[in-house]
């Protein structure tokens, strides 16, 4: 109220009602409430004995707020909080408060049911340096002092479960206050998936040469004192235990040999369980408990290692962000339900995603529903890293979280629009939601930290060109967008659209310019220094922008936030300093010297072998290719241009460069040759002669006004959601999933939990394309890379050309094997695990090998199927949903390696 109003509400600690009043209390626990109740005047049939609801509602001048229990009181307080101005990002965004003089609520009653999933919260992770150094310099440490900013944020987003910082850190050790506090205002603590019975890694590192080594077999007693001892401290406060136990450090336990381990972890548990009953004097399943099944404990589950029913089940991410199990059949009557441990931020294998936000909502919808479906609510549990900045995500997982029901994935934009709005009000909320949308969807599409200088093609479809352009256009966007924020707004627009988008543009333009250096310096091009200058100024852009953010935002309360290493990635792990990709600097000629490079190709000429040659020109698509001119010495260099054919069309035909120019070459359709052509463009210097070969090819086009995709030339592309025509059957059908993915949308099936299904029965997909000639066509499907997620039953799609067979795909083709899952000793010992499926051909789409390319740095898995042509002509490609959880993104027909790139031949129809 003070906030909004600029003027403070006297509280009134009193049994008695106080005319024009808001009363605030507990059922059960407030005289004042129960009053209002036993009058009549108050109806809580609805909320009473649930968890965490509330009601809102006027009695006669009062507001009444009154929660079922004491967080849904609390939840009820900031419902109002936020509904009057006040962001739950006030204090960690700096987002501005509404201002009012006069505050209004309309007559009548609101009512907040249970949330969906029991438990929502966030893990602080990986915070060193950024985190810790922020609350080293502004609160002494990483203690009470912050984390009870933390509890608010919690509490104002509807969430109560926590994981406390831990590296080098011990929550109820360094500062007494902390889980105190944190019983105080209601959050339930935990501990990590690697830290069982309610003891951190620090507490035990700092007492090993006491405890002995962290090895069940040979030191039992020990560490069961241990965790006597934790349980003891923390038996008062509300607790979710951590079961079982890995390595020391977060690794597998012992010398890796599984069955070993699942002996001994059978023990283990046990024993914990007679800790618990001991400490808590009741029976453990009395006693929220979970286990986390990370990393390789998951083979652990499969080879059917299980724990007692009450313990919630943890399934987790493959730490980048997508679910590596859906609920298992067999465990949806679980006493303890079955929970998620998901990562928006990564310290780890396969690589580190920590310094921005790379996650966008229309992922997190698709996979925290998939999860939520089904039946994974117990607990929600979130790896946030330094919790900045990766705000966004964090308010749209714990807001879906209370009721995933709300927001459909049709909806995910809105919520973008509601989210900008909370913080920035309505007038610039729907160009600051685009412009979040847009950065993150960008950086999902190449992780910074998985940056190279040859991801993107510099010479094929102008992917790199178009790339850059991307990301210059969002931070004109956002640049000019800066200049109508209102200055109380300014701070928080920093933070969570300008710093993301400029940051995240000078990372990717970066890797661009230097691969563009490094590709001009091999072609002898004094231009590549340029490309070298404009990586080094916006290096040093970078250390501006961070600057920015640390020492004077908001008076500096930042400093220290933004000091992850974030450029110069060798291996997955941090390096120790930002540093430049490679660059080569080129030492001109003495005099001028002729060079030539043409669309298509790497080479460069005079000097490579064989003639320079364009890309195929057909009637069809009437390309437009360009051929690069340019000089490798000092001095200004004239040249000439001059085709064969007077169908061959230049827009220059002469000129003088100190550095390059590039000329277009068309071709005139009307007197170009029937059937296939051909001529020559020469590039003359003096005496330096370049040929370029030209091809062309006119054949009729097909008749009709059918749309279609295809062409004369080769690779092209279908985006998912451009379908020509969708059937469903009684149980399914395929939707767009709008914002998901590289481009516009992808294709799903709606519901996730629809049975598997036969091609001839299925929801199927259908699109019109146009192939030239008979015989083997090649089709890459382009799907989410949805993990092994029922393992049982396989994850699977089908595809056929006309009325051919349907050709049934293993989805997983392709999958990363980050965990050692599929070696054959744990498929001999799992119950469900199926052999993957051959890699197949290694096209330059997938570039399986090369450095920072498998399918999860890619963010896409291309499934490849050889179909038959009856002939060539307008024919139908049909997808056909079997098993309900892939999605798909993307359609390649008839990939060309001769031409390789990372998004595929651009859409043309």
């Amino acid at each position: 109220m003070r906030k909004v109003t600029d003027v403070a509400s006297p509280i009134i600690a009193d049994v008695k009602l106080v005319p024009g009043a808001i009363i605030i209390g507990t059922i059960g626990k407030s005289k004042l409430i129960d009053q209002l109740i036993n009058g009549g005047k108050l109806n809580v049939d609805a909320i009473k004995n649930k968890w965490e609801s509330f009601v809102i509602q006027t009695v006669g001048d009062n507001l009444v707020i009154a929660g079922s229990d004491k967080r849904g009181t609390i939840y009820g307080i900031y419902d109002a909080s936020e509904k009057i101005g006040v962001s739950p990002w006030y204090y960690w965004a700096d987002a501005p408060v509404k201002k009012s003089t006069n505050l209004y609520v309309k007559a009548g009653r609101y009512l907040q049911e249970s949330p969906k999933v029991k438990y929502r919260g966030i893990f602080i992770n990986d915070e060193s340096p950024s985190f810790s150094g922020w609350s080293n310099k502004h609160f002494g440490g990483i203690n009470s002092k912050v984390y009870t900013h933390i509890f608010e944020l919690l509490l104002r987003l509807k969430a109560n479960y926590l994981w406390p910082a831990m590296w080098g850190n011990a929550f109820n050790e360094d500062d007494p206050m902390s889980p105190v506090l944190a019983d105080e205002y209601g959050i339930v603590m935990g501990t990590s998936h690697h830290e069982p019975m309610m003891r951190s890694q620090k507490e035990y590192t700092k007492r090993k040469d006491e405890i002995g080594p962290w090895d069940y077999v040979t030191n039992a007693e020990n560490l069961k004192k241990f965790w006597t001892e934790g349980l003891e401290r923390n038996k008062n406060y509300d607790n979710i235990i951590t079961m079982s136990m890995r390595g020391d450090g977060d690794v597998a336990m012992g010398k890796g040999d599984d069955a070993e381990n699942i002996k001994t972890l059978k023990q283990v548990v046990a024993d914990q369980r007679e800790i618990i009953r001991k400490v808590y004097g009741k029976d453990p399943a009395e006693v929220p408990q979970l286990w986390a099944i990370f990393t390789e404990v998951q083979r652990y589950y499969d080879a059917g290692m299980n724990v007692p029913d009450d313990v919630t089940l943890l399934f987790c991410d493959n730490n980048w962000g997508y679910i590596r199990r859906t609920a298992p059949v067999n465990e949806l009557k679980r006493k303890g339900g079955m929970g998620l441990y998901y990562h928006i931020d990564m310290n780890g294998g396969p690589w580190n995603d920590r310094w921005i936000n790379t996650t966008t909502v229309p992922k997190l919808h698709e996979q925290f529903s998939l999860a939520y479906k089904s039946g994974i609510d117990r607990i929600w549990i979130v790896n946030v890293g330094d919790l900045k900045p990766k705000e966004m995500p964090i308010d749209f997982i714990m807001r879906y979280a209370w009721n995933p029901d709300a927001i459909s994935a049709d909806q995910t934009s809105d919520y973008m629009t509601g989210w900008a709005t909370g913080i920035f009000g309505k007038e610039h909320a729907a160009e600051i939601a685009e412009l979040v949308s847009r950065y993150s969807k960008y950086n999902l599409m190449r992780k910074p930290e998985v940056q190279d200088l040859n991801i993107f093609s510099f010479v094929n479809y102008h992917e790199a060109e178009r790339v850059q352009k991307q990301w210059q256009d969002l931070t004109a966007k956002a640049e000019a967008l800066e200049k109508k924020i209102p200055k109380e707004a300014l701070d928080a627009y920093y933070q969570l659209v300008l710093y993301p988008v400029k940051a995240s543009a000078g990372v990717a333009e970066i890797y661009l310019a230097a691969g563009r250096n490094n590709l001009y310096a091999k072609q002898g091009r004094v231009s590549a220094n340029e490309y070298a200058n404009r990586a080094r100024e916006l290096f040093e852009l970078d250390k501006k922008l961070s600057a920015r953010y640390n020492d004077f935002i908001a008076g500096g309360k930042w400093k220290n936030m933004m000091s992850d290493v974030h450029l110069g990635y060798q291996k997955w792990s941090m390096p120790k300093e930002n540093s430049l990709p490679p660059l080569n600097e080129v030492t001109p000629l003495a005099s001028p010297s002729l060079g030539v490079a043409v669309e298509g190709s790497t080479d460069a000429w005079p000097g490579t072998e064989g003639k320079a040659e364009l890309p195929q020109f057909d009637v069809l698509d009437k390309q437009r290719y360009y051929i690069d001119i340019f000089n490798r010495g000092k001095g200004q260099l004239k040249f000439t241009a001059k085709a064969n054919k007077p169908w061959i069309r230049l827009n220059a035909t002469k000129g003088t460069i100190e550095t390059e120019q590039r000329i277009y070459v068309d071709i005139n359709w009307e007197k170009a040759p029937e059937g296939r052509g051909g001529g020559l463009i020469e590039i003359n210097q003096n005496n330096t002669k370049v040929p370029v070969v030209i091809n062309t090819l006119k054949k009729a086009t097909p008749a009709g006004k059918t749309d279609y995709y295809g062409g004369f030339s080769g690779e092209f592309s279908i985006p998912a959601n451009k379908f020509s025509l969708k059937t469903a059957d009684d149980n399914a059908e395929w939707i767009v999933l709008p914002g998901l993915g590289r481009a516009e949308a992808c294709m799903g099936i709606y519901p996730t939990t629809a049975q598997s299904s036969t091609p001839e029965k299925a929801p199927r997909l259908e699109y019109q394309i146009f192939l030239p000639e008979s015989g083997s066509t090649t089709v890459l499907l382009g799907i989410l890379p949805t993990q092994d997620i029922n393992p049982g039953r396989g994850l699977r799609i089908a595809v056929s050309i006309d009325n051919g067979d349907p050709v049934i795909l293993d989805a997983r083709k392709g999958y990363h094997d980050e965990f050692k899952e599929y070696t054959a000793e744990n498929l001999n010992r799992s119950k469900n695990l199926k052999p993957l499926p051959d890699f197949g051909h290694n096209y330059a789409l997938i570039s399986r090998g090369k450095p920072r390319r498998t399918e999860v740095f890619d963010n896409q898995r291309w499934l490849d199927a050889a179909l038959d042509v009856k002939k060539a002509g307008i024919h139908t490609l049909k997808i056909y949903m079997i098993d309900p959880e892939v999605v798909l993104e993307r359609i390649i027909v008839n990939p060309n390696d001769k031409y390789p790139s990372y998004l595929g031949a651009p859409e043309r129809n």
